[in-house]
This record gives C-alpha cells, structure tokens and sequence, in this order.
C-alpha cells in the first residue's frame, strides 16, 4: 500500500502541497531523531492539466527529491464528452432535474475512469483540491474515500460553491449526495469525502461537519531555509532573472504591487486594472503580479510596468527579505500575512461592483 497521493489543479495547490510534505518530512526527523538524508520520499504528485498550464513544473519538482512520483493528469470538463449534453440540461421541474443530475454523476464519472492515470485504491491517504472537478465525481461513484482541501486562502469565505451551486433544497440534495451518493455535491458533502481542510473555520459563514481548520501560515512559519530553497527550486523558473528583477526594483522607492485576477469578461478585466493603475500610480512605481489562470495579455497590453512571472505563487516573495513593497493591491485575491508589503488592500465586492452586475460576484448573498 503506498502512502499518499494529492490531486493539484493550480499551482497555489502544489505550493501548499510542499508546505505539507516539507512538514511531515521534519516531523519524521524530529521522531526518529535522524538526518534529512533519512528520509524517504512516500507521496505521490498529480497535476491535473485541466484549468492551468504547468509547463515545465513536473520536471522542476522531480529535480527536488521530495516526492516519490509525479504524473500528469489529463482531467476532462464535461463538456468534452458529448453524450452529457442531454443530461446537462433542465427539465422545467424539480424532480425531472434531479433524475437528470443522477445520471448526468453516475455517466460523468464513468466516462472520466479512462482519462485517471493512477489506481487511488492502492493508497492509504487521497489529497483533493478542486473537488468539484471531474475526479471529485470518479472518487465518490467509485466509493474512493478521500480528503478535500480549500482550493485557496479561505476561498470558502469569499465564495461557498456548494451552497451557491445547489441552492434550493440544498438538505434535500445534501442527503441525496452525502448518505446516498446519488448524486455529487462538492466541499465536504460527498458521501466519499472523509474531511475538508479549511484554513480559517471562524470565516466560513455556513460551516459543514467535514470541516477540519488547518492553518496554512504556520506551515510557512515553520520553514527552515533549506526548505525555502527547495520551494524557490520547483517554482522559480529563472532564479537569477528574478533576483536581478528585486535588486533593480529597490532602487525604484516606493512600489505598488497590484495582483491581477481573472474577474469579469476581459475587456472589463482591462478596464478595471487601467482604473486600478491610475488610482495607485501617484503612490509609486507599479508592479503587477499576473493571476496563473488569467489569460488577459498584461505584458501586451500593459508592458510599461515591471511584472512578475504568473506562475509564481505570490507567497513565495515573501523568500526574498530585500523585496518591499509600499502597499499590495488586489481585488477579490486574500492579500494577508505578505511580509513584503507594508500595508495590504482587498477592494473587495463593492469595487466590483461598479463595473459588472453584483449578481456575479456576490455569490454568498444569493445562498
């Protein structure tokens, strides 16, 4: 029986992924009171190449030594398999929905097995961010328990999926998936789903049973700079242009560093980080900090301003004591615990507001 395997769909989940394997290899020394050299790698890696591009990150993790296989995973959406089409759609009534959600679960995974390059009965612990993906489906339709991990930085606070999904006759539906598994609800309530891992459990507005709080900044607390140079080792495509990019920003005075997000339809996308811009450039020289999945074109489109590679996770910046940054922006993106930024800004859902109906972001307050 193999140890562990988790299931990474963006690169924040690999970062948090090494975070958790860096601890439980220091705890295993501290145990067993020997050398790093000890110990044995017992995890498995799968990046799932359905919502990111992870270039050459498999090759970069391998070269680290901390996992004992990583494997690609070509995830499928639904709507790459046309004989779902039928069952996607709506009825007019409830229960004639319901019928078609049941067979839309049972046939979805059933169609997704060909594409899952691992057997996950042969492991002792299954690790799932994302499970309202495709593999959350395969898991529970064949009766795979498993762990389910906040997608990011209290996600669940700023949009619970579950509830927002499956509202009306959300206890109904919640009993059809997690007692009878009829059906799949994601975040805690499939039937197969062991527990969540959330990193702050007092934010979540409407907690679930599964919930466990695991915070994520102590694992970073606890980093020893050995550990750090592995992370940098993965992520960091070019180190060197990277810390020449940081020597030259110092010389800058004040920055501004503004994280993009994939929000609205991209020509409202361009407009909100032009207004953004414009509202901050008095303050200081402007950075900007691509999302992973926001294809927006910020080195065309905005090529004036430094930029920092879009697969980097921001957290990583905090590896670099010399960075500082006046104040970093986002807008929906949790902006906390950045030790390089000497004051942290959410606009939040109101900014939204101006530029997109709040129908599409205020998810919460439609539950």
């Amino acid at each position: 029986m193999k140890d562990r395997i988790y299931v990474c769909h963006t690169y924040y989940h690999v970062y948090v992924t090494f975070l958790k394997e860096l601890k439980l290899r220091a705890d295993y020394c501290a145990q067993e009171n020997c050398g790093l050299e000890n110990w044995r790698p017992g995890a498995t890696l799968v990046l799932s190449k359905m919502s990111n591009d992870f270039e050459k990150l498999k090759d970069r993790v391998e070269s680290t030594g901390l996992f004992d296989v990583v494997i690609e995973f070509d995830e499928k959406r639904d709507d790459y398999f046309p004989e779902l089409a039928k069952w996607r759609k709506g009825t007019g009534n409830f229960l004639g929905n319901l019928w078609y959600r049941i067979q839309f679960t049972k046939r979805y995974a059933k169609l997704e097995a060909p594409f899952v390059p691992v057997n996950f009965r042969e492991y002792k612990d299954i690790y799932v961010y994302c499970d309202s993906d495709p593999i959350g489906y395969y898991l529970n339709q064949n009766r795979i328990y498993y762990h389910a991990l906040e997608d990011g930085l209290n996600s669940l606070k700023n949009i619970d999926a579950a509830r927002y999904d499956n509202r009306g006759h959300f206890g109904l539906k919640v009993f059809l998936s997690r007692k009878l598994n009829l059906i799949f609800i994601q975040n805690g309530y499939g039937k197969y789903c062991l527990d969540m891992e959330v990193n702050d459990i007092a934010a979540i507005k409407y907690p679930c049973p599964q919930y466990i709080e695991v915070p994520r900044q102590p694992l970073v607390d606890r980093l020893t700079a050995e550990d750090k140079e592995i992370i940098l080792k993965a992520f960091i495509r070019d180190k060197e242009g990277l810390e020449r990019q940081i020597a030259e920003s110092n010389q800058m005075g004040d920055k501004i560093l503004i994280l993009t997000n994939p929000v609205c339809e991209l020509d409202v996308r361009e407009q909100i980080f032009k207004d953004i811009i414009a509202m901050y450039e008095p303050e200081g020289t402007i950075f900007l900090k691509p999302h992973p999945r926001d294809v927006l074109d910020y080195r065309i489109l905005f090529g004036k301003y430094p930029q920092f590679d879009a697969t980097v996770p921001m957290e990583l910046l905090n590896f670099f004591p010399g960075l500082k940054f006046k104040k970093v922006v986002g807008v929906l993106t949790e902006v906390m615990g950045l030790s390089f930024a000497e004051e942290e800004i959410r606009l939040g859902p109101d900014f939204l507001d101006k530029y997109e109906d709040p129908l599409k972001h205020r998810q919460n307050e439609q539950i």
